[in-house]
């Protein structure tokens, strides 16, 4: 009989061990292996566990594996720990790997595992991912995936806000911006006719005050040719058709929310977009594009945050009769009393009333130290709130939305409004260095002035975004300090913005907490990219 070596018994005993466990049905956490076992013979041996059915060894066996590993190694290492959660029914935790694998995958493979995942995620039911959205950290990586998954169910849930850490084109190396790739050639779609024509000249004219900002005259410069889209979907297809056609690298626009679905519902898409709107319901960019906007949603989340941050946990809102309104109100509403805040009244005050003095009175009685007025109303209606609160002898502080601003400086008129606060964009009041001056801007074109001045500083940071996308995309938290605020990506290709708060001081808006970081240098010569 052949003498067994110690070591190849004691592997032989391993083996057997490992094979009782699985049969035993031990947990996630059980891992049962050779100190010294290699990643790839780990990986194999989990899929051999999972083959047979033995899922918790699978996972045992992936358990404590070097945080880094090779990109094609942990994929598969978290393809097999998403295969094993759900043999075991933990389909959140599956989820959870699946989401840290897509950033890992070719861009042609994400959009098929974005479909797996919502699968998944889908397949837990409405009430168990309402069960545990609030549970999940702001950092979770499947968080924003559970909450699309409700959104899309119908179910009103808090945005995840920005979380900015790092800004984006720190310098390494020869004076090259980290992250910084221009593209070669880009393709403008802007409405040049038709009913909104004129939104899309005044995203026009930021683009191009950036492109020939001296802060940029030393970098490279890519071709730039706009297309005509006739603010319609199908102009907006023909125009990225042609693009495409003419060699463009990257799409910037169209500007519409339904243009851009018919851009993304394209069978082929050749060619990345970077889109000036959010198409409708709540879609995921095509892999590779991604999604600029200026959402009153947004803003409303933001204004819930805000008041949260001051201590103010109740809220007293007086709001217009219009759409806007309604839709900021709605985010704000949801991002509040999902932070532990009260909506105490929400009155809407109808056009062409001048006497609001009985509304204030009920909404007064009773409020307290903590709560906050949040005024989502035009300036006419704005400027008769504020003096009937004065007169009714309130001490508590206003919050607005830009909304409550159209840009005219009329000081005069404003000073009815001093006192309030509310959201905008930091390039019309200067708040933002390295920018074109705002004042000077607005002296030589009207697009940069007035209620359109907020889409120039829209095209403006249009341009600014081009050469990070990637970058955005790939580090969470890097951020870009732009025109209309600071700009993060989220998960699905969303660019975020963090906007500047302003308050109205003896009928001048002011900027109070900018927070803005000042711009990186530019280089000498940077690179370019496709």
């Amino acid at each position: 009989m052949p003498r067994i070596r110690p070591f190849a018994h004691l592997a032989f005993a391993c083996s057997a061990l490992m094979l009782l466990a699985g049969c035993a049905g031990l947990g996630p956490s059980t891992r049962i292996s050779a100190p010294a076992q290699s990643a790839p013979a780990r990986l194999a041996a989990a899929n051999a566990a999972l083959a047979q059915g033995h899922a918790g060894t699978a996972l045992g066996q992936l358990a404590g594996l070097p945080d880094t590993l090779p990109p094609a190694l942990e994929v598969q290492v978290l393809d097999t720990t998403a295969r094993a959660q759900l043999a075991l029914g933990h389909r959140i935790d599956a989820a959870r790997a699946m989401a840290k694998r897509i950033p890992l995958l070719p861009p042609a493979e994400q959009a098929s595992e974005h479909q797996r995942l919502t699968a998944t995620l889908s397949g837990a039911g409405t009430f168990a991912l309402q069960s545990a959205y609030p549970s999940l950290a702001d950092g979770d990586p499947v968080k924003p995936y559970v909450r699309q998954a409700l959104v899309r169910a119908g179910v009103a849930v808090a945005r995840p806000l920005p979380q900015l850490n790092a800004p984006v084109g720190t310098l390494s190396g020869a004076a090259t911006p980290q992250g910084f790739v221009m593209p070669r050639q880009v393709a403008l779609l802007l409405p040049a006719t038709g009913p909104v024509a004129v939104a899309g000249a005044a995203v026009r004219d930021g683009f191009f005050a950036a492109y020939f900002h001296p802060a940029t005259a030393q970098g490279q410069r890519p071709a730039v040719k706009m297309y005509d889209t006739g603010g319609t979907p199908a102009g907006a297809v023909a125009a990225y058709q042609r693009a495409a056609a003419a060699g463009a690298t990257l799409v910037v626009g169209p500007l519409g929310r339904a243009a851009v679905a018919a851009v993304f519902a394209q069978p082929d898409l050749p060619v990345r977009v970077l889109a000036l709107n959010h198409a409708p319901g709540d879609q995921v960019p095509p892999p590779g594009s991604a999604e600029f906007a200026l959402t009153p949603e947004a803003e409303g989340a933001q204004l819930a945050a805000h008041l949260l941050g001051l201590g103010l946990h109740a809220a007293i809102v007086f709001r217009g009769a219009d759409s806007t309104a309604a839709r900021t109100f709605g985010a704000f509403k949801t991002q509040f009393q999902s932070q532990g805040g009260q909506v105490a009244n929400d009155i809407v005050l109808p056009p062409g009333a001048v006497d609001f003095a009985s509304q204030i009175q009920a909404a007064l009685a009773g409020s307290g130290a903590q709560t906050g007025i949040v005024a989502l109303l035009r300036p006419v209606q704005a400027r008769l709130l504020l003096p009937q609160l004065r007169l009714a002898q309130s001490t508590l502080p206003v919050f607005s939305t830009s909304m409550v601003y159209s840009g005219d400086a009329n000081a005069t008129a404003n000073t009815d409004l001093d006192g309030l606060q509310f959201s905008d964009a930091p390039w019309l009041y200067d708040a933002q260095a390295g920018l074109p001056s705002h004042a000077a801007l607005a002296a030589l074109l009207a697009t940069a002035d007035g209620p359109a001045a907020r889409l120039f500083a829209f095209g403006m940071d249009a341009y600014a975004l081009m050469p990070y996308l990637q970058w955005l995309h790939t580090h969470p938290g890097s951020y870009l300090a732009g025109a209309t605020g600071q700009l993060s990506m989220d998960a699905f290709q969303h660019v975020q913005r963090t906007p500047v708060w302003v308050e109205f001081q003896g009928g001048v808006a002011q900027p109070v907490a900018a927070g803005m970081e000042p711009p990186q240098p530019a280089p000498d010569a940077v690179p370019t990219g496709p």
